[in-house]
């Protein structure tokens, strides 16, 4: 959704999954959504081996928007993915993509395993402290029927 978004909005995006499948339900979406001529790279790959290429190739990016797993592997049964354990590396590569002040970060963390103090942690090693502070966390949830909301993680975001 994020990607059809940015898209619609006339950016160009890097719709980066491990998953095929879910790659391809996301470009199924764009052309439903008439951006089949958007310019929207399309990589299955793994998210930390995408972004530490772009690094070395020296390509900048204004904005990043993560949505990565709790736990998942990367495409071919490659290296296993934990949120506690891999993402303040994920953040450090984003950093070296989009310097220290990206035009706007989102991320969402659908996990009980980390609190809002840990986010801020994690993207004040990886951006600074300056823009950790300035960050907005933002419970997740689901609505239920009886009006209970069932806890969904947390999402971190900033804009310049």
């Amino acid at each position: 959704l994020a990607t059809l978004a940015l898209a619609r909005a006339g950016a160009r995006v890097a719709h980066v999954d491990a998953s095929r499948p879910a790659v391809t339900w996301a470009r199924r979406n764009a052309v439903r959504a008439g951006l089949d001529d958007a310019p929207i790279r399309w990589i299955v790959e793994d998210a930390r081996a995408f972004v530490a290429r772009e690094a070395r190739r020296g390509h900048r990016y204004d904005a990043v928007v993560l949505d990565p797993p709790t736990y998942g592997h990367a495409p071919g049964g490659g290296a296993a993915w934990r949120m506690e354990a891999d993402l303040a590396g994920l953040l450090a590569g984003c950093a070296a993509l989009t310097g220290p002040a990206p035009a706007f970060f989102v991320l969402t963390a659908h996990t009980t395993g980390l609190d809002a103090a840990e986010l801020r942690a994690g993207i004040a090693g990886a951006f600074g402290a300056e823009l950790a502070d300035r960050a907005e966390v933002v419970p997740l949830g689901v609505h239920r029927p009886d009006g209970r909301q069932l806890p969904a993680g947390l999402a971190i975001r900033w804009g310049s």
